[in-house]
């Protein structure tokens, strides 16, 4: 797996956040539209799976595919951007700064949010041969999971609030380990599979992601989910947003910066100065 220590791919993603924050407005929007809807057919295909074989830990099995074709091709999503680009500042990278930072994760959640509607939109249109039939079973089933996510966390007020902003924590930092678990390895192979165990494991518990949200929710509207955009925005998306944040942030990209970046450097000052005084 030609496997890379910590401190090695630790310095890459201080170089990966740098990259993403001098990249162009379009090629950002584009490589963020194509996760969001790379991502969204991932999920609608994982549902349907799971929907069709009645087996959700199949589904949550093969949804890390669509994660892993969107890695490989250096596109963007929200929660990616979360974890590493706050890291070039901290880092005080040449030119990183804060309106940077606020431009990059502003274009990407748009970018991300267009793509995943776009999918949203021809699945409801293919399921449904134009609007004219139901949508079946798959329908039904992202209808129930709309109203559930958003009027079911709204029933418990604040404290649904809470629990789903915990859930994006979580949710992110499982993604978050997967999107640094690829840069411990030099080969394909080797990515794939650190990508695919901590994916698996968000999608079947259930945690919350933002952008894979930016497809349900709109699907499950178009197909007929009892709720209101609003609500989707503020018992949805706003939570689990902010809680991908918090979780890729301060769980995944913090820890291993300091104790392997930093350290790393202190490492070597004190071996330079062992060197000096021998």
């Amino acid at each position: 797996m030609s496997y890379l220590m910590p401190s090695e791919f630790a310095t890459k993603m201080v170089d990966a956040g740098e990259e993403k924050l001098a990249m162009s407005t379009k090629d950002t929007l584009i490589r963020a539209f194509m996760a969001g809807a790379i991502l969204a057919l991932a999920a609608v295909f994982a549902i349907t799976v799971a929907t069709t074989t009645g087996s959700p830990i199949l589904g949550a099995c093969l949804f890390p595919v669509g994660f892993i074709m969107l890695y490989l091709m250096k596109f963007d999503l929200l929660t990616g951007v979360f974890t590493l680009v706050p890291l070039a500042l901290i880092d005080k990278r040449p030119g990183a700064n804060l309106p940077q930072l606020l431009r990059n994760w502003g274009l990407v959640f748009i970018g991300n949010f267009a793509g995943a509607l776009s999918v949203a939109f021809m699945m409801s249109f293919i399921l449904t041969y134009g609007y004219n039939t139901d949508g079946g079973a798959i329908a039904e089933k992202v209808s129930h999971i709309g109203e559930a996510r958003t009027l079911g966390y709204a029933a418990h007020g604040v404290d649904g609030w809470f629990t789903i902003f915990i859930r994006g924590m979580l949710c992110n930092w499982m993604v978050s380990m997967g999107v640094v678990g690829a840069m411990i390895s030099t080969s394909a192979t080797g990515k794939m599979a650190a990508m695919w165990m901590p994916i698996m494991l968000f999608f079947f518990m259930g945690f919350e992601h933002s952008i894979v949200n930016m497809f349900l929710f709109p699907f499950s509207m178009i197909m007929g989910g009892d709720f209101t955009f609003m609500q989707y925005i503020i018992w949805n998306e706003l939570p689990t947003a902010l809680g991908n944040l918090v979780g890729g942030f301060c769980l995944v990209g913090l820890p291993l910066y300091y104790t392997h970046v930093r350290q790393s450097a202190q490492r070597k000052l004190a071996a330079v100065e062992t060197r000096k005084a021998a």
